[in-house]
């Protein structure tokens, strides 16, 4: 059913203009694809749903027009109980390859806490990522569009149950996100827009073996830019992800408030 409504989208797209073709597409890929995944999981029955509320501070330092150093610190937390569920801090560089092209190297660290709010266990796993991106921009019409094309490269700290062993476990995770931003306000010191994006991730190493798919997010939120140089961002994310049985899921619906931090380095003229 996918593949022919795809296909009858790419005969029309002879027919209509790129951009009219380029929202069809993002239709099928924003709403479509998560279905499918969905579907393909219903006879298994062993999904447990969560609810999470993370926030995040992303600290933007422009170093030059094309060079910047992006932080951030990324606190989740289950919503009932109250328990922390997973700390993530992220350092990479990110340089304007051309106009509409940006690159990206990074690494994170990262802890999780056990997976169920209830467990009484005090086991934290530590991660250590290194990662490579690229984004993609493009406008259409006052939208903006962004694909976003991640590979990670994970080590994850051995364990074997309640303790942690020495080494770590290996193995790679591809992340490709379409976003699209809509201003819906736009003053002269303050602006108002809609952030929508799905992100689809895949493992793939030596390590793994029933949980290919990883996860699937889809997310929705409004983004409030209070200065140009602070934004207020506000919404919902729903998180779906395979665990490594491969027939066991997790559900979370999760309410995200990121706050953007921008800073520029001054430089002076001689």
């Amino acid at each position: 059913m996918f593949v022919y409504l795809f296909n009858r989208f790419n005969i029309h797209c002879v027919k209509i203009s790129f951009h009219t073709c380029s929202m069809r597409i993002l239709f099928l890929l924003l709403f479509f694809f998560p279905v499918l995944v969905l579907a393909q999981v219903q006879p298994t029955k062993n999904i447990q749903r969560q609810d999470l509320l993370w926030v995040r501070y992303q600290n933007q330092l422009t170093i030059s027009p094309k060079l910047l150093l992006q932080t951030e610190i990324d606190n989740r937390m289950f919503h009932s109980p109250m328990k922390q569920h997973h700390l993530v801090m992220r350092t990479q560089g990110r340089y304007m390859v051309a106009e509409h092209l940006q690159a990206g190297l990074g690494i994170t660290y990262a802890l999780q806490y056990p997976q169920d709010p209830r467990s009484t266990s005090d086991l934290v796993v530590p991660e250590l990522r290194v990662q490579h991106d690229i984004t993609l921009k493009q406008k259409l019409g006052k939208a903006n569009l962004n694909h976003r094309y991640m590979l990670e490269e994970r080590f994850i700290r051995k364990v074997e149950e309640q303790d942690l062993l020495p080494g770590y476990n290996f193995n790679f995770r591809f992340r490709y996100r379409l976003q699209v931003e809509v201003p819906l306000v736009k003053k002269e010191t303050e602006d108002l827009g809609l952030v929508v994006y799905d992100e689809a991730m895949l493992n793939f190493g030596k390590t793994i073996g029933k949980n290919v798919f990883d996860q699937n997010r889809m997310y929705a939120g409004v983004k409030w830019g209070v200065t140009e140089a602070l934004a207020l961002e506000l919404g919902y994310l729903y998180w779906f992800q395979q665990r490594s049985s491969g027939v066991d899921f997790y559900s979370r619906e999760i309410a995200r408030l990121s706050i953007y931090h921008k800073v520029t380095l001054k430089r002076n003229d001689k």
